[in-house]
């Protein structure tokens, strides 16, 4: 299956939206579900993580907060950033990519997919998936009204 790719045009110049659609502390403000986020590992002077680094998230799923952890696997700040998830039943891939369209406007593109592990074999297309294709435009929404409110 291909992957679920959700696209919108942001008033703002690129490196505000890349800063804030990759900063999994600010995830919760715009990501339906999830309550907690932060980075771990290799980054540079500036704190901006490096590739290697670790993501974070932590989710409300059935009633109880769900932990998931992401490698971080290319970073080319504000234009691209993924990240591969490294445990649980349920894996997703999330690629950002943010192109200027002016100086003050930007295409914001975030694609995610999913992998399966164990019970997550089954859950990924009967659920997961469904659920991620309903939910990405209105998290991108968010996003874009949380950027563009400032």
């Amino acid at each position: 299956m291909p992957p679920i790719v959700t696209s919108a045009e942001i008033g703002r110049p690129a490196a505000e939206v890349f800063a804030c659609a990759t900063d999994p502390a600010r995830f919760k403000e715009w990501q339906k579900g999830v309550v907690d986020g932060h980075m771990d590992g290799p980054a540079d002077g500036a704190q901006t993580p490096a590739v290697g680094a670790r993501c974070v998230t932590t989710r409300r799923i059935g009633g109880a907060s769900r932990p998931s952890t992401s490698e971080l696997v290319h970073i080319d700040p504000p234009r691209a950033w993924g990240v591969r998830g490294t445990d649980g039943p349920i894996r997703a891939a999330v690629d950002v990519l943010v192109e200027p369209v002016t100086g003050s406007r930007s295409r914001l593109t975030i694609s995610v997919d999913f992998t399966g592990y164990g019970i997550g074999k089954i859950l990924v297309p009967l659920m997961v998936r469904r659920e991620a294709r309903k939910e990405m435009p209105d998290n991108i929404a968010a996003l874009k009204r949380l950027i563009e409110e400032g």
